[in-house]
C-alpha cells in the first residue's frame, strides 16, 4: 500500500474508516491531550479508603484544577474534530500542563502533566500529508525489478552505472584518487 492510497478522496473501505479518519489529524496528540487532562480534574476531588481511613487529596485550588482538566479535554477533541487549530490548541495545551503543575497537585502527580505536555508537542508539530498530485496523463507501467528509464533500458537497483576506462581517467592525478 502506497502513500498516496491513503491521502486519496475516495471514499474508504467500511473498515478502513476510523484508520484514514485517524491519519488526517492529530490523532494521538488528542488521545494524550484527553489523557492527561483526567488525572489533573480528578485527583484534587478523589479520595482514598484505607480500612477505615480515607485520604483526601483536596486542595484549595480544586476549581482550578477541575477548570485545567476540563480545558485539557477540550482541547484534545478540538485536536481531533477541528485539526486545522491544531498549533494554538497544542500551545494551549502546553501552558495548561505547565500551569496545572502548582495548582492541580503537581499537575496530577506529573502523570496528567507529562501525558497534557506530550500531547500539546504532538499537536505543535504535526503536519498534514501533502496532497497528491492529479495528473492527466494515465500512471506508466513500471517494470517488476524497479523504475525504468525513459529509453525502456532498466534500471539495476544499487548498481551505480558503469563507464569505461580510458585513458585520462586511468592517469589522472598520476593514479590517485581524490574525494573532491
Amino acid at each position: 500500500m502506497s502513500a498516496e492510497t491513503l491521502a486519496s478522496r475516495e471514499v474508504p473501505k467500511k473498515e478502513n474508516r476510523f484508520k484514514v479518519w485517524r491519519q488526517t489529524r492529530p490523532f494521538w496528540a488528542g488521545l494524550f491531550t484527553m489523557l492527561g487532562g483526567v488525572p489533573i480534574a480528578y485527583l484534587p476531588y478523589g479520595d482514598m479508603r484505607l480500612g477505615n481511613v480515607t485520604i483526601a487529596m483536596a486542595t484549595t485550588a480544586g476549581a482550578g484544577a477541575l477548570i485545567i482538566g476540563v480545558l485539557l479535554i477540550t482541547l484534545g477533541l478540538t485536536m481531533w474534530f477541528q485539526p486545522v487549530v491544531r498549533v494554538f490548541a497544542g500551545v494551549a495545551a502546553i501552558v495548561l500542563a505547565l500551569v496545572s503543575i502548582p495548582v492541580s497537585n503537581f499537575g496530577g502527580f506529573l502523570v496528567g502533566f507529562l501525558f497534557a505536555l506530550i500531547g500539546g508537542a504532538l499537536s505543535a508539530s504535526w503536519a498534514p500529508a501533502p496532497e497528491p498530485e492529479e495528473t492527466d496523463e494515465p500512471a506508466e507501467a513500471e517494470y517488476d525489478g524497479g523504475p525504468a528509464h525513459e529509453d525502456g533500458t532498466v534500471m539495476t537497483a544499487g548498481v551505480p552505472d558503469q563507464r569505461e576506462a580510458t585513458e585520462t581517467s586511468i592517469d589522472a592525478k598520476g593514479g590517485r584518487n581524490s574525494a573532491g
